[in-house]
């Protein structure tokens, strides 16, 4: 369908009518039931023992090719708008254009050899939010478009697109009933990425100000939800005192803004020359320093 898409809108006319259809929905702070309608296709996820749990499933969320392609429209504007107010995050680099898993990777990198020159080890750890999309609270995610300086009739387009989306789920040739699906956003959406990165951005402002009133001197590096704080220091000690607080204070402020950290995910690596290994407890469960870390599909 996107190759055949391509081919309409290069004629001047259809183009026209697209951008038109996009500066309606603004204007008339409405977005189309048709395009909030979705299929969520259940696919498995190859190589699992048994399939008795939702997370052996991955959820492809599709939704109508002409809807995405307004919805990418809207996500271009909205992005270039919020960054020109400087809007984002220093630390996040999920969720925007001209930030790739490379980025992530290149950064991780220099800071790490960057300690080693000073004779420092580099400790990182790993967190992940848990169930993200769908947890978002729609009252805070509007009351973050509103401190990004966007336009009423922005906002309460946003309020419409967010409420009264639809779904059916399909399992191989079975159909499922049309179940209403008004939690967080939508999935599969060309505008979460950037409504995920609107949202985060007080969060890690707040978390910045905790950790320097606390005189905690971690970085934080954040791609929608997962993240990482990293500690330099001589000792290893020193580097897992400072990361178990600043866990412990993104713990409660996630909880304040309807989300949580997923515990059994988390991961702690160490970065040093040496072959010694230090445990990490994180709430009754102890993590041990891996030989290389994974982040974003990226080996390190």
């Amino acid at each position: 369908m996107w190759r055949h898409l391509k081919i309409i809108l290069k004629q001047d006319v259809c183009l026209s009518h697209i951008i038109n259809i996009a500066n309606m929905c603004i204007n008339l702070e409405h977005w189309p039931d048709h395009f909030k309608r979705s299929t969520t296709v259940i696919i498995p996820k190859p190589n699992k023992l048994a399939y008795d749990n939702p997370k052996s499933f991955h959820p492809i969320v599709l939704l109508t090719t002409i809807g995405k392609l307004i919805e990418k429209v809207i996500a271009e504007r909205l992005q270039f708008h919020v960054v020109n107010n400087d809007f984002v995050h220093s630390s996040q680099l999920g969720s925007l254009k001209f930030k790739s898993t490379t980025d992530a990777g290149i950064v991780l990198t220099h800071i790490i050899r960057s300690g080693w020159v000073k004779n420092k080890t580099t400790s990182i750890l790993a967190f992940d939010i848990a169930q993200f999309f769908p947890s978002l609270n729609h009252h805070l995610l509007t009351l973050s478009l509103s401190q990004a300086g966007l336009n009423p009739k922005v906002i309460f387009f946003f309020e419409d697109f967010l409420v009264k989306r639809k779904t059916n789920y399909m399992w191989n040739e079975l159909f499922s009933p049309t179940y209403e699906v008004n939690v967080g956003v939508g999935q599969g959406s060309a505008l979460s990425p950037i409504l995920s990165a609107l949202y985060l951005f007080p969060l890690l402002y707040i978390l910045g100000k905790h950790l320097k009133i606390l005189n905690i001197p971690v970085s934080l590096l954040s791609f929608v939800d997962d993240g990482l704080f990293i500690s330099q220091n001589k000792s290893i000690d020193v580097s897992n005192s400072q990361l178990f607080c600043s866990y412990n204070v993104l713990s409660g402020l996630l909880n304040k803004f309807g989300l949580n950290i997923e515990h059994s995910k988390t991961e702690m690596f160490h970065f040093n020359r040496s072959l010694s290994t230090r445990s990490f407890t994180i709430r009754r469960t102890y993590s041990l320093p891996q030989k290389f870390m994974e982040i974003l599909g990226v080996h390190i």
